[in-house]
């Protein structure tokens, strides 16, 4: 065994620690990055033989971690990147194949693969059907040519209709991403970007604000004064016009930019945000284990972080107001027994009106989605 895979097994030991009930699976490869991506990827030709080496790989770790008995409860896959469909049938097959055998993917587990447009087609979307996949996430960002191209995308708007067409000829379950805030993009435009996705019948909308991450083409181009800063304001208002329209249409805000009708909340990011440990297989992919007295967060290359329980409470308290049915005050009451100033800090976002008392639990309000890093600012100020 080599020095990757004993390290492996340390960080992965569950002796003392809840099961994983989650699993994220990671694939690096993109056929292009985009202008503000920052995430773990690099930008190859689908038939680059680094993809072949790279799932050989991937699917040698899950077939040790299934024989370990590291996969049996999990509840939950997403397959994300980079961009899996870009990878193409072949891989994806072996892949989704892999994890049936290994952790009965059965249709009881939701099982996310993410997509973009250029690269979905209807062989694909039979194919991983077939095997067990049973949601879509789909990067569109936007159904404006224009935005598009300034976000670095290289799908049109047409090919996003399409891919969505295409995926709904198996699919029920698709949700796509759509992005606000974006140098150039008017009101209007994003007005229509979401009318588009509703007239689509997209049963899953989460709606982010650009974010101009470090050392990403966006960020240079602005430090250069080439492209144009993004105004806070500006992204909530565009916001708070999608969550007007997205609520007359029927859907709720499960999260803070997540919308569903019901029945179509994503279970694999609401695990997420509510504490259940997770496994993270791939470049750069992390995984989080704990138990009642501390939280491992740790990647391929060993240990993040560790949280004391003081830390856990606090962070379990944040990631609850991400949520829009918040934590129960019996829980808040609770956890002040042990980290003093909780109910305190709690009444004084009530009093700000960042957050509301609804049947006996601390929700968010408007204000506290939109104020969201004062919200979760004062929460973090209880660690001890």
């Amino acid at each position: 065994m080599d020095d990757q895979m004993v390290m492996d097994d340390q960080m992965l030991d569950q002796d003392q620690f809840q099961s994983y009930r989650a699993l994220y699976v990671h694939i690096p490869f993109c056929k292009k990055r985009c202008a503000y991506c920052d995430f773990t990827t690099e930008a190859i030709e689908s038939g680059d033989p680094r993809i072949e080496s790279y799932m050989d790989s991937l699917i040698m770790k899950i077939r040790r971690y299934s024989r370990q008995e590291i996969l049996g409860q999990l509840e939950t896959v997403y397959i994300g990147g980079g961009t899996p469909s870009h990878i193409g049938n072949k891989e994806l097959s072996r892949l989704i194949y892999t994890l049936s055998l290994s952790m009965h993917l059965t249709p009881e587990v939701e099982c996310t693969m993410e997509a973009n447009p250029e690269s979905l087609t209807l062989p694909m979307v039979k194919d991983i059907f077939a095997l067990g996949v049973t949601r879509l996430s789909m990067g569109v960002q936007s159904f404006d040519n224009e935005v598009l191209q300034t976000l670095g995308r290289i799908h049109s708007a047409s090919q996003a209709v399409e891919a969505i067409k295409t995926a709904q000829v198996r699919f029920d379950n698709i949700s796509i991403d759509l992005m606000c805030g974006i140098p150039g993009q008017s009101h209007q435009s994003f007005v229509d970007s979401v009318s588009k996705a509703l007239a689509l019948e997209i049963p899953h909308i989460s709606i982010y604000p650009l974010s101009i991450e470090e050392e990403t083409p966006f960020e240079k181009r602005i430090s250069q004064g080439l492209t144009e800063d993004i105004d806070p304001d500006t992204q909530a208002s565009m916001m708070q016009e999608a969550e007007e329209l997205l609520f007359a249409a029927g859907y709720h805000r499960y999260e803070v930019a997540s919308y569903a009708r019901p029945g179509h909340e994503c279970r694999h990011n609401k695990a997420y945000w509510t504490g259940v440990p997770y496994l993270g297989i791939g470049r750069g992919a992390v995984s989080m284990k704990q138990n009642d007295h501390q939280r491992i967060r740790f990647n391929e290359e060993g240990v993040i972080e560790t949280l004391n329980r003081p830390q856990m409470l606090v962070e379990d308290l944040f990631l609850g107001m991400r949520m829009s049915e918040g934590v129960s005050k019996e829980y808040v009451e609770r956890i002040d027994r042990e980290i003093e100033g909780t109910l305190d800090t709690f009444e004084s976002l009530i009093d700000d009106n960042l957050v509301y008392e609804d049947a006996g639990r601390l929700k968010p309000t408007e204000k506290g989605w939109l104020l969201g890093n004062v919200l979760y600012g004062r929460i973090y100020s209880l660690e001890p």
